[in-house]
């Protein structure tokens, strides 16, 4: 008789991982179509290696620590990183085995969005600031992780808010994740 839970963890059609305290214990096989990985080269490595930047990878991991206690099954979108380099909006959903401690053992999927309408005029710049407004970041935290100065962040910002035609920081927000897909 076939183990049908192994062959729907290795053929699932979004990438699936098994983390224990933020480590991949296992990849199901769309890892590589998605991330560039292969599942053997992405199991005992640290899920940060899927995060565009350390600070990503802290906020974002608190943050669903936090929602994964309240809630079964934590819903994000996000920009992640492919072992090319590559950063790409992903819809990433996670459940917890343990709700008392989320991070001990949890099943992650992701699945690539692309974006599309207003949000493709923005420069690199602006689109990389994009990224960090979307994940819930301040000036100041996305500055320092730009390497920038909160300013420069808010000056970017404006031009966003500009550019795509809305009235505030909240309704930026909307629109970018509304333009994707």
């Amino acid at each position: 008789m076939r183990d049908y839970e192994r062959l729907a963890f290795l053929h699932a059609p979004d990438a699936t991982l098994i983390l224990a305290d933020r480590v991949i214990l296992r990849a199901s096989l769309r890892v590589e179509a998605v991330f560039g990985w292969s599942p053997r080269d992405l199991e005992g490595q640290s899920i940060r290696v899927l995060y565009p930047g350390q600070t990503d990878y802290e906020l974002i991991g608190e943050r669903a620590r936090k929602a994964m206690r309240a809630a079964p099954v934590y819903r994000d979108e996000r920009f992640m990183r492919r072992k090319d380099g590559q950063v790409l909006w992903m819809e990433g959903h996670g459940t917890a085995l343990d709700a008392e401690d989320p991070q001990r053992l949890a099943v992650w999927t992701y699945r690539p969005l692309e974006v599309e309408g207003p949000a493709g005029t923005l420069t690199p710049t602006e689109r990389r600031i994009a990224r960090y407004l979307v994940n819930g970041f301040t000036s100041k935290e996305i500055a320092l992780a730009m390497g920038s100065s909160p300013r420069t962040v808010e000056v970017h910002r404006a031009n966003m808010i500009r550019k795509m035609g809305v009235r505030n920081s909240f309704e930026l927000v909307s629109r970018l994740l509304a333009g994707v897909s």
